[in-house]
């Protein structure tokens, strides 16, 4: 089992490069930090830490170990230059020039499409109700209300993947 998750977490390396470089630091730093995380999650795994979600990693644990090791770095008065992303976002927005409001539009579209219980149920739950005050007030079992707002979750979360990688191309 550790075997298998240490893979799962290699095949995502390039993603975990890019997540320390968005925290300010050059490839170079990025790739070391990297290299520390899956040493620390190999130990951790070996004493029985789980960082599995069913068949995917739990990519927060990831990201805050990341984060972790990055202010670590700093800590130690490594010479790590920040990049305040807000100096930069014109400058990312004119290279990708991407249409914001388009590509919201075709996810409001999605969920309007959605069968009308599966779109009333997310956007209540989406909208701060907990899935067990809904479950009291309205009757219905929790796990059917769980299980349709985790469906239609994924639906727009394979769509956004989509539009992800269409911009990115």
């Amino acid at each position: 089992m550790v075997q298998e998750t240490m893979v799962l977490v290699a095949k995502k390396h390039k993603e975990w490069i890019k997540i320390v470089i968005s925290f300010g630091c050059d490839k170079e730093i990025a790739e070391d930090i990297v290299q520390e995380m899956y040493i620390k999650i190999q130990l951790k795994l070996d004493k029985g830490l789980d960082i599995m979600y069913g068949k995917e990693i739990n990519y927060y644990y990831i990201f805050k170990t990341l984060k972790s090791l990055f202010y670590d770095l700093k800590r130690k008065g490594k010479n790590i230059t920040i990049v305040n992303i807000e100096d930069n976002i014109n400058d990312f927005n004119t290279q990708m020039d991407i249409n914001y409001d388009s590509e919201y539009e075709k996810i409001t579209d999605s969920l309007s499409e959605m069968y009308w219980y599966n779109r009333k149920v997310f956007e209540i739950i989406n909208g701060g109700e907990k899935i067990a005050e809904l479950s009291r007030k309205s009757g219905i079992p929790y796990y059917s209300l769980y299980n349709t707002y985790n469906k239609v979750k994924r639906k727009l979360k394979k769509l956004l993947i989509i539009i992800i990688i269409i911009v990115l191309l």
